[in-house]
């Protein structure tokens, strides 16, 4: 007779069950328990890990750059501005302290330059941005030939400095210059000597930086005008706004952004313009447009002052420092109001 033993199905005691699950492992209709996983505080997984060391590699060759071409002679400049080093192989550097900084504070050269500066800086970046943001706005519309006159209002953008200060050189020739020639012609005079002449030549030297970068910020105008979306205007002009309210309305508060950052990158770009300048006048007549970075050149390079010239640098990196500061805490606030 063949015995027959019934198997036993084994209980939450069993030898293979458990206490707190139906298969023994913790889990619930036969999963096994989840194995352990590290927190947020555990070590990151190896795929995280090699992705950051790969975004590392990557953006060093164009962080060493950086980091030699501009933070070192940056510190190497903060450092020199404390001694008072000077031309010459033989002769030793001695540090000096602040000494530097005292003799700026008494240098009405420096200073006179230093308000130059600002008159230039201010008097290129404003015309400069109202009438980019007019040749923005005519370049917007569906004009004949729109993308013929977009190629040509970058033209200037596209020329070197060098360039554009020999070619506005001959515009204001006394004798030569299509300036004067046109005045003659209308009779309007005998013409003058623009870059020379103690009255003309700072107006005479803003009007060729409106014009020289006035094309970059037509450029991020139209960007920016390019993304309004059309659907606002045309909502806007059935409900009976006009040119100016729409533009009120409408199209600045979609630009309000770039033109701030637009404006305050030229504005630090025109405080420390020297290319244009020094071709134009070297800084005359009679130190009329000597620009800060000029008059820093002249002390290092013209008489050998470099620790001096160091010094001079430093105030103007800490201007700079101070309007990056405005403009950031500016964008901070504008994007928490949104």
């Amino acid at each position: 007779m063949t015995s027959v033993t019934a198997t036993k199905r084994p209980g939450p005691d069993g030898p293979n069950g458990g206490r707190n699950g139906r298969d023994g492992h913790g889990g619930q209709g036969g999963r096994p328990r989840r194995s352990w996983r590290p927190g947020p505080s555990g070590p990151p997984p190896r795929g995280k890990a090699f992705g950051d060391r790969a975004a590392w590699f990557l953006v060093l060759p164009a962080l060493i750059p950086i980091l030699i071409l501009s933070v070192g002679p940056l510190l190497y400049g903060i450092a020199l501005a404390f001694t008072d080093a000077q031309s010459g192989r033989t002769r030793s550097t001695q540090w000096i302290g602040t000494l530097n900084f005292q003799d700026l504070l008494h240098d009405t050269l420096f200073w006179e330059s230093f308000r130059i500066g600002l008159v230039w800086a201010v008097g290129v970046t404003v015309p400069q941005f109202l009438l980019a943001l007019g040749l923005a706005l005519l370049l917007n519309q569906n004009l004949r030939l729109r993308w013929a006159a977009r190629a040509l209002a970058i033209v200037p953008w596209a020329m070197p400095e060098v360039v554009v200060g020999i070619m506005w050189r001959l515009v204001y020739n006394p004798d030569a210059g299509i300036l004067n020639e046109t005045i003659r012609d209308l009779g309007l005079g005998d013409g003058r000597d623009w870059l020379t002449g103690l009255a003309t030549a700072l107006p005479a030297v803003i009007l060729v930086g409106i014009w020289a970068g006035m094309p970059q910020t037509t450029v991020a105008l139209l960007a920016g005008l390019q993304n309004t979306p059309r659907e606002l205007h045309e909502a806007a002009a059935l409900d009976g706004a006009g040119a100016w309210r729409r533009f009120r309305t409408v199209t600045w508060p979609a630009i309000k952004p770039i033109a701030l950052a637009i404006s305050a990158l030229n504005l630090i770009w025109n405080f420390n313009s020297f290319a244009l300048v020094y071709v134009l006048t070297s800084g005359g007549p009679g130190g009329r447009t000597r620009l800060p970075m000029l008059f820093a050149y002249e002390e290092a390079f013209r008489y050998g002052q470099f620790g001096y010239a160091a010094a001079m640098g430093c105030v103007m990196v800490a201007v700079i420092s101070v309007l990056l500061a405005f403009y950031l805490v500016g964008r901070l606030r504008g994007g928490e109001d949104r």
